[in-house]
């Protein structure tokens, strides 16, 4: 590191070399210098140092084929930029490609060694041809550490396969690059696929670097979002003991989850693969992503057994045909010196080529060996992902390297350079954010204000075919121009681990219509019981939060999964209660037409003489108005009702009080006329009664319209009463008006009620005024009671009660009233004559005579008056002599 500080800081014309890392390299020399980091061994082998001597060069094992054919790719593009003259012409790129091992320290050493001078340079030279640019890495935590070391120095660095969002943060990272989608839209993917398939219940495997645990946060941030829930995270890496890979899968077989996402390289989970199939753990729906799920060497039929079926996204495939006669045309005889290639090719051909000055043990070629007729994965070129992101990255890199040097896009005439090429790195970066290309497969090329590409997925499908695992592409993952994405998957093609049905992962199952989850205290938000839903809510889809209250005029079902009409509640004619005050009514008019029908029959005989026929026919029509006035009050109640069945009750029941009062007051008046000198008996004739009828009724009419033209009644609907049902009641507009009809009504009863108290003492043989007394008192108690009883009766009983007390008062008035007199005329006809009745009909025509006026009469029965009591009217002590009887001094005036 302090070789590499010193080169680049320092102002000396030659710093003093203190040492180099003994790194094998694939090199070409060339005028402008590419740089490339590609893991060939995928694991590094650990030493340890004994701080005696120089530590050992650092030793990697396990040769990756697909590494070694991402080198090969590059040197591909860049031979064919060179031979292409619309492409930086007359301009050699060169390549220097170094070995990472996947590891992040050895990626750092291979960074530093690119950084530094090329061993081929002369040190007199002012500007040595350095890496003007470096294709890096495979990994994110490889990329990191690169990114951090050379992207100071302004050298722009491209990765192929590191999906890292962190690596997005251009404030740390602003030379990085990638033609690999960021692990920010890979996680959107995930989470839609998720979300896609009804996954709510799920596991996590992540890698213990940058790649795992940036993408299994990405992750979970994406998911919580759709409520879904990460039961477990289990952390490995290819350089754990066996122990804590165990660990990872006894939590995978104790689980409750189905599904499982394992966002891990391949070479770190490949251990763990192996692992889970031998100990037979099946059943598991795997989610993959781009690092694994295409990759060769887990994909066996051995490694089916547990993970067939896994769903994956990758980069998009491509066919590059010229590739493969190049990848054919490898071999260790055409460049003894070139790094890897022994290697491979005793891998591919399976003996050690024949080479100067190598003395190795095995198999060895005999030289005659071709790998032009391989049928070897390594030669298919019809599905490049990662391989086609390296191509993609040679051709950015030229690409912003020919805007940098000829001033202008390539393609364009004429091509003339605009800048020396012996210094470039630091200005790379820059042409490089503004590269935008269509390359010769039709794909735009180009990266945005974070260094990423357009996100595109390709969705991949495990199947068995033949015998061989193969990855069906099944749909299609991409971003929208709005920013949002668009997931497209063929569902029916899809072969799942446990069947042909969808595999479902919850930790509870989803709540029925009906319910509402419940959160289970100490769990995850996925682990929830169902609570029906309270009275007058509901939920009507499955999976309910909450459940939702139905609007005030509706009521939930028994199921608790719809919201049903309430129903209407109002006294209805054909309800039994309805019938039977119907029918009271009714019967109570029926009574009011024959008892004023038998008045006017009878009319001529003493008993209706007697009791004042005309105000007793104005009395009996009034009862027949107040017993209709019920038949208002049932039925759905309307604006017209409303308004009807109030005031017809005041009315009605006013102009029949007051011709009880007008009863009243004659009786009173008739027996004070038979006290000679009392003069307050002729203020009140026939037409009098009248006008006392008419005003008490017309006071009770005005209060009437005041009420209805300020606030009338008017229908409305109760809720209070019951959850279930709406009450329909006529609502009385103003509370005040209601009781000042009411108390109008009363004060005219008590008015009543005290005349006839007083006049109460008549002859026995005139009982009126104690049947007004005792139909006053009724009709009192009835009205007193019904305030209490119609505030506190709810619903329809509202209006029974108010029905009831017009029945019971108007029933009260006629049957203590005309009750009697009917008897008498219709039961008992003997006692309708003058002489059971003379005493009132006496009074009465006494009475008539003295409201009449008659001069002669008044003589007359001041005469009489005088010679038979001279003292009784004064005194009202009994005369010493037997008086003069009314009915003897009517009989005599008669």
């Amino acid at each position: 590191t302090g070789l590499v500080l010193h080169y680049l800081t320092s102002s000396e014309p030659s710093p003093f070399l203190f040492g180099r890392f003994d790194m094998p390299s694939l090199f070409h020399p060339g005028e402008i210098m590419i740089g490339g980091i590609f893991p060939v061994f995928n694991k590094e082998v650990s030493s340890t140092s004994t701080f005696a001597r120089e530590p050992p060069g650092v030793k990697c094992a396990g040769f990756d084929l697909r590494a070694f054919r991402w080198t090969q790719v590059m040197i591909f593009a860049i031979e064919e930029i060179n031979k292409d003259p619309a492409l930086l012409p007359n301009i050699s790129l060169g390549y220097r490609i170094l070995n990472s091992c996947a590891s992040p320290t050895n990626a750092l050493r291979a960074a530093l060694t690119l950084a530094s001078r090329p061993e081929e340079t002369e040190f007199n030279s002012s500007c040595p041809p350095t890496i003007s640019a470096v294709i890096a890495a495979s990994g994110s935590s490889q990329s990191l550490a690169v990114a951090g070391t050379v992207g100071p120095f302004q050298v722009p660095i491209v990765s192929y396969f590191s999906t890292c969002a962190c690596l997005s943060d251009r404030a740390k990272y602003p030379t990085f690059f990638r033609t690999i989608p960021s692990d920010y839209f890979q996680a959107k993917a995930l989470a839609a696929l998720v979300k896609h398939f009804g996954w709510q219940w799920i596991g996590a495997i992540q890698s213990d670097n940058d790649y795992g645990r940036n993408g299994i946060l990405s992750f979970t941030e994406e998911v919580k979002k759709l409520g879904v829930c990460i039961a477990f995270v289990g952390t490995i890496l290819r350089t754990y003991s066996m122990d804590k890979i165990l660990d990872v899968v006894e939590m995978i077989r104790r689980s409750t989850v189905k599904v499982i996402l394992a966002f891990v390289p391949e070479g770190d989970f490949y251990p763990l693969m192996k692992e889970v199939v031998k100990q037979n753990i099946t059943g598991i729906q795997w989610i993959a992503s781009e690092a694994w799920i295409t990759a060769a060497r887990p994909s066996t039929p051995e490694i089916y057994q547990a993970f067939g079926g896994a769903l994956g996204f990758v980069m998009q495939k491509m066919t590059m045909p010229k590739l493969r006669p190049f990848l054919t045309n490898i071999s260790p005889y055409t460049d003894p010196s070139a790094a890897f290639v022994k290697d491979f090719w005793e891998i591919m051909v399976g003996c050690r080529p024949v080479l100067p000055e190598e003395h190795r043990m095995g198999k060895i070629c005999t030289g005659n060996e071709t790998l032009m007729n391989s049928q070897h994965a390594f030669f298919d070129v019809t599905q490049l992902r990662v391989t086609y992101n390296v191509y993609k990255a040679v051709y950015a890199i030229a690409h912003a390297l020919h805007q940098l040097i000829f001033c202008k896009p390539a393609g364009q005439k004429p091509v003339r350079p605009c800048l020396n090429i012996t210094c470039l790195s630091f200005q790379v970066t820059d042409h490089l954010q503004r590269v935008n290309f269509r390359n010769e497969f039709g794909d735009d090329v180009f990266f945005d204000e974070n260094g990423d590409p357009p996100a595109s997925y390709d969705i991949i499908n495990w199947q068995l075919r033949n015998g061989q695992v193969q990855h069906v592409t099944l749909g299609h993952f991409a971003s929208a121009a709005n920013g949002d994405f668009r997931l497209n998957i063929q569902e029916e093609k899809i072969v799942w681990r446990t069947g042909k049905r969808v595999p479902t992962s919850v930790c509870s199952n989803v709540c029925p219509v009906g319910t509402r989850k419940a959160q289970i205290k100490g769990k995850p938000t996925c682990c929830f019981d169902c609570i029906p839903c309270a009275d007058g809510t509901i939920a009507n889809s499955t999976g309910a939060a909450d459940c939702t209250p139905c609007p005030q005029e509706y009521w939930s079902n028994e199921r608790k999964d719809e919201c049903i009409p309430k129903t209407t509640e109002f006294l209805r004619y054909h309800e039994p209660m309805g019938i039977a005050l119907t029918v009271v009514s009714l019967l109570g008019a029926s009574l009011s037409l024959v008892t004023m029908m038998v008045f006017i029959h009878y009319r001529e005989t003493p008993v209706i003489k007697a009791s004042n026929s005309e105000l007793s026919c104005f009395l009996l029509f009034s009862l027949f108005l107040c017993f209709l006035c019920p038949l208002t009050f049932m039925g759905k109640p309307t604006v017209w009702t409303c308004m009807l069945r109030h005031t017809a009750f005041g009315v009605t029941f006013a102009l029949c009080i007051s011709c009880v009062l007008g009863k009243t007051i004659v009786v009173v008046t008739a027996f004070k006329a038979t006290i000679p000198g009392n003069k307050v008996a002729g203020k009140f004739g026939p037409a009098q009664q009248r006008i006392i009828v008419c005003s008490c009724t017309m006071i009770q009419i005005l209060i009437c319209v005041l009420w209805l033209k300020f606030k009338p009644p008017f229908p409305d609907m109760v809720f209070r009463y019951s959850n279930k049902k709406i009450v329909l009641e006529c609502n009385t507009g103003s509370e005040a008006a209601f009781y000042a009809v009411l108390g109008y009504i009363g004060i005219l009863a008590i008015i009543c009620l005290v005349l006839a108290f007083l006049a109460r003492k008549l002859p026995d043989n005139f009982n009126e005024a104690k049947f007004i007394t005792f139909s006053m008192l009724i009709f009192c108690a009835v009205w007193i009671t019904f305030i209490p009883a119609y505030i506190s009766s709810p619903g329809k009983f509202t209006v029974a009660v108010e029905i009831f007390a017009i029945l019971s008062s108007a029933f009260g008035l006629l049957s203590s009233i005309f009750a009697p007199k009917c008897y008498i005329i219709l039961v008992k006809p003997e006692k309708n004559t003058k002489k059971h009745n003379i005493s009132m009909l006496n009074v009465m025509n006494f009475a008539s005579l003295k409201l009449s006026g008659s001069f002669r009469a008044r003589k007359a029965i001041t005469k009489h008056m005088q010679a038979r009591m001279p003292m009784y009217p004064r005194t009202h002590q009994k005369p010493t002599s037997e008086p003069v009887t009314h009915s003897m001094m009517m009989v005599a005036l008669w």
